[in-house]
């Protein structure tokens, strides 16, 4: 049970902050075989079978995403109330984004992610989620219209970046920064095309984009380019414009039927519009 503020002695932390510095969304300690995973070298039995889950977990993410069209990301953080100006930020960001015609796809827990899978339902389009795994069954939120579960954080990351053709990010913590920086990083090494980078909520990002302008920028760490692919707003019409825009100019894309399932091989496809409509 949740500790309340006043049974706490002074300098006391709660129950929910303790766990909160644990990181994940899911505010639990990583499951055994997580740990196990990056304990260093183990058996060559035990490897293997390990390399054959996490090839199985790719091919599930591969077989339950591949329907979804095209889509955008939503990161940022799982704190956020249903009354935070970030929360309602997303939720219309998305749903702006869902009445253009795109799947909309989140890390499918709390805060920002529910309320971007909730105004992608509220616009008509599709929602998605790439849940984590953690102990006590912590669960997706409750905007979803199809999910997939990961055990491995990076096989999640791998799958919120594939199917996107651009990133929508929300305040968040170091979760959020993470998801920035790798997506950040696949873009300026080549590894993925030069996708929007959008970042919502100006006053958040002002100071990071300080330091990369005046300190990486002068240090030579990083290129002026680098920063300047990032739009910065806090416009959901402006933020859903100029990924559409991108999505037109740089992808070509257009409106067209989305691919069908083959049951016969057990895939199951979305129900819901074609799309995207430009």
């Amino acid at each position: 049970m949740e500790e309340r503020a006043g049974d706490q002695e002074p300098g006391e932390r709660t129950e929910r902050e303790r766990l909160d510095d644990l990181g994940a969304w899911g505010k639990r300690p990583a499951r055994p075989e997580e740990g196990r995973f990056l304990a260093g070298p183990q058996s060559r039995r035990e490897e293997l079978a390990r390399a054959m889950r996490i090839f199985f977990e790719f091919l599930r993410g591969f077989r339950a995403l591949h329907f979804i069209g095209p889509c955008v990301t939503v990161f940022g953080s799982a704190r956020f109330e249903e009354d935070n100006r970030y929360y309602k930020l997303a939720r219309e960001v998305s749903r702006q984004l869902a009445v253009t015609g795109f799947s909309v796809m989140t890390g499918g827990g709390p805060g920002v992610m529910e309320a971007a899978n909730r105004g992608a339902k509220e616009g008509g389009g599709r929602s998605v989620g790439c849940n984590i795994e953690l102990p006590h069954e912590q669960s997706h939120n409750d905007y979803l219209d199809t999910w997939v579960d990961f055990r491995y954080f990076f096989v999640r990351k791998v799958m919120l970046v594939k199917y996107s053709y651009a990133f929508v990010l929300m305040p968040g913590g170091f979760g959020t920064m993470d998801e920035i920086f790798e997506t950040a990083t696949l873009i300026q090494t080549d590894k993925i095309s030069d996708f929007p980078l959008v970042l919502v909520g100006s006053r958040y990002w002002d100071e990071l984009l300080d330091f990369m302008h005046k300190r990486m920028v002068p240090e030579g760490t990083i290129s002026p380019s680098d920063v300047d692919r990032f739009l910065v707003t806090d416009s959901p019409e402006e933020a859903v414009q100029h990924i559409k825009n991108a999505a037109i100019e740089r992808f070509g894309l257009e409106w067209h039927r989305r691919p069908q399932a083959r049951s016969w091989i057990g895939e199951r496809g979305l129900r819901g519009k074609d799309g995207p409509r430009f």
